[in-house]
């Protein structure tokens, strides 16, 4: 499992671009990362971050104009859903996960064929993630009630499009469900 972004920057109420929605799915969240530990499946956490010098903002930080700041209280993963020791975080400067990271190692060492996606931005970080994913040949299922956005809009836009050709968008309830079956066939995430 990947759990994208879940940081305290989009998830706290104090953090520099909260998100409604984070909140929301937070919940969902806590129950698939504690379906996939019991499974025995591995959870990997992503962070967005950039250094403080914004040596490493590229085009984001003339798109967006703020950045997540290494080392500051809102770069963190968000305390409720933190992760284990021995789990890994991956850190990020792009939306996808397997940009200039080290993801794509870590699956193959697995042996993981399949992905469950959830987190923060569906339409950014998650659906840039699930899309490279895809084209590395990772079967990709995507939490519609665990991934969040700025707007239901844009959250349902990624949805369609991701349905349509990249991911099967499914519910957290299916996937908790099928964890130690579906999932216990083959090493996934």
């Amino acid at each position: 499992m990947l759990v994208i972004d879940m940081q305290r920057y989009f998830v706290d109420p104090a953090g520099a671009a909260f998100l409604p929605g984070a909140q929301a799915i937070l919940g969902n969240v806590r129950s698939l990362i504690e379906a996939f530990r019991a499974a025995a499946r591995p959870v990997i956490y992503t962070r967005h971050v950039h250094h403080p010098g914004g040596f490493d903002l590229g085009i984001l930080g003339q798109w967006w104009g703020d950045s997540i700041l290494e080392g500051t209280p809102d770069s963190g993963i968000y305390p409720a859903i933190a992760p284990l020791e021995g789990e890994k975080v991956v850190a990020k400067h792009r939306y996808s996960a397997f940009y200039d990271t080290d993801l794509q190692t870590i699956l193959r060492a697995l042996k993981v064929e399949d992905l469950a996606l959830c987190g923060v931005m569906t339409n950014l970080c998650c659906e840039t993630t699930a899309r490279d994913a895809f084209l590395r040949d990772y079967r990709i299922f995507f939490l519609a009630d665990a991934t969040a956005t700025s707007s239901e809009e844009m959250h349902l836009a990624s949805l369609l499009n991701l349905g349509y050709g990249f991911a099967y968008v499914t519910t957290t309830a299916k996937i908790v469900r099928t964890v130690g079956g579906l999932l216990r066939s083959r090493r996934r995430v």
